[in-house]
């Protein structure tokens, strides 16, 4: 028997029904002798259409699925094949591969889907013996195998009723079949999504896993800010005690300067009078000389009131002398306290910007965590109160020359003094060297045009480092 190596589709369904008469056996013995080969008859009817996978199977009788049988071969695909007649086909089993018991088998015949379309009547594979040679009956026995007869036939119109029941229920199952198959293809198709379905999720775990990092990196940095806000109100607060007591000294020390001033003042007004009593000698001496010149013969007899009149002036110089000394020294300190009262300015200028900035740091952080949309605002509300040079108790220090002018306007030297670093400049320079030099000891915020010393680098640090979070 040319059986392939490839084994033939068949169905683990239990088959109740099939199209058992799409395929007729034709001339199935009773028996087969043990030992020679079998050939299989059959008719394919209009209701079949014979694929390349279509087989004949030997199976025994009592067989549940199409995977039970005993032996196969392919079946050959007739030449010619007419739509509405029916074609003879044959196949020949080999008799090695066939049954050696005496069990009774049947052909059945199986398409590529594994579903049977024809069985032959049961059979069997054992010796012929005499008595299927020669059959001698009696008169009883016709009657009896008459009657057997009879029931055979009754029970071949009820096999006959069961195959078309069988026939409606197999159309059944290959409606099921077919429903099957399409849910098949859904269920494919659901578990296609459901395999992006778990891509997705598994890209959306990742980002979610981003995400806490990066809400853990925002505590932490939150926590760093609050830490921040602490220190700052912390600061604030000391510096506020500072700037308390700086006030407090600033009053005394203004009264000590208004004090100071009244005396500058009377010691001016004496000295005016002691000048003008100094040109009023001056005058005296020149007429006396000018006596003395026209009077040179009358000098003998004037040398005692001469010499008298010398010694008159020498008194008066040692006196002119002496009240010059006094007015040195009184503009030696004159200076002193000028020099003091612009130190002070500059102390209290500082003071007073510092405390203005960490009023902006504080609003702008408690803004910030209450209403961080309304930043910008309160940045530029803060700058807007921020006080113009003529809004100072003293005065803005940096304007040097209308200090000179007001100076010059009470009748004291110009003098310009550094208010950072106390270096006396003469009154001939130039405006814009003084102020490029004390612009040198400043950084100025680049944000809000804000001005800071440089030794308080700390400070705009702090400064500029409000801008960046806001």
């Amino acid at each position: 028997m040319d059986e392939t190596s490839d084994e033939p589709p068949t169905s683990a369904v239990i088959l109740d029904s099939s199209h058992f008469s799409h395929v007729i056996f034709n001339d199935v013995e009773k028996f087969y002798v043990p030992g020679g080969d079998v050939t299989c008859r059959y008719t394919l009817t209009h209701n079949i259409v014979p694929r390349g996978k279509d087989w004949v199977g030997i199976f025994r009788v009592g067989w549940k699925t199409t995977r039970e049988y005993y032996t196969f071969m392919w079946a050959p695909r007739p030449s010619d094949v007419h739509g509405d007649s029916a074609v003879q086909q044959e196949i020949q089993f080999k008799a090695y591969y066939l049954p050696k018991d005496d069990e009774y088998y049947q052909f059945c015949y199986i398409d590529q889907d594994g579903t049977i379309r024809g069985a032959s009547v049961p059979f069997q594979f054992r010796a012929e013996t005499e008595d299927d040679i020669l059959v001698v009956t009696t008169q009883g026995e016709v009657e009896e195998i008459e009657l057997q007869n009879k029931n055979l036939l009754k029970e071949n119109k009820k096999l006959q009723a069961n195959c078309e029941s069988l026939q409606k229920q197999n159309t059944d199952l290959q409606e099921d079949l077919k429903k099957t198959q399409e849910l098949q293809n859904v269920l494919e198709s659901l578990r296609s999504s459901t395999e992006k379905l778990e891509l997705e999720l598994s890209s959306l775990k990742k980002e979610n896993k981003h995400l806490k990092e990066l809400n853990e990196c925002r505590e932490a940095e939150l926590h760093q800010f609050k830490e921040q806000i602490q220190n700052v109100t912390s600061e604030k607060e000391r510096l506020e005690t500072k700037l308390k007591t700086a006030l407090d000294h600033v009053d005394q020390l203004q009264s000590q300067l208004l004090s100071y001033e009244k005396e500058i003042e009377d010691l001016v007004h004496s000295n005016r009078d002691k000048t003008k009593q100094c040109e009023s000698l001056k005058e005296e001496n020149n007429q006396l000389c000018m006596t003395i010149t026209q009077e040179e013969e009358q000098k003998k007899q004037l040398k005692n009131c001469l010499e008298h009149l010398k010694g008159a002036e020498a008194n008066l110089t040692l006196r002119l002398q002496n009240e010059q000394r006094q007015n040195s020294d009184l503009m030696k300190e004159l200076e002193e306290q000028k020099r003091l009262f612009q130190t002070l300015q500059a102390k209290k200028k500082e003071s007073d910007e510092e405390n203005q900035k960490l009023r902006k740091e504080k609003d702008s952080f408690l803004r910030r965590l209450s209403h961080p949309r309304d930043v910008s605002s309160s940045v530029s509300q803060a700058q807007a109160f921020v006080p113009a040079p003529e809004d100072f108790v003293f005065g803005n220090p940096y304007h040097a020359a209308g200090a000179n002018q007001e100076a010059r306007a009470t009748g004291i030297d110009s003098i310009r003094k550094c208010p950072i670093c106390n270096d006396i400049f003469p009154d001939d320079i130039e405006t814009r060297d003084y102020e490029a030099h004390v612009q040198s000891h400043l950084l100025e915020c680049p944000v809000c045009n804000e001005a800071f010393e440089k030794s308080n680098q700390q400070v705009f640090d702090d400064h500029m480092l409000c801008h960046s979070l806001e």
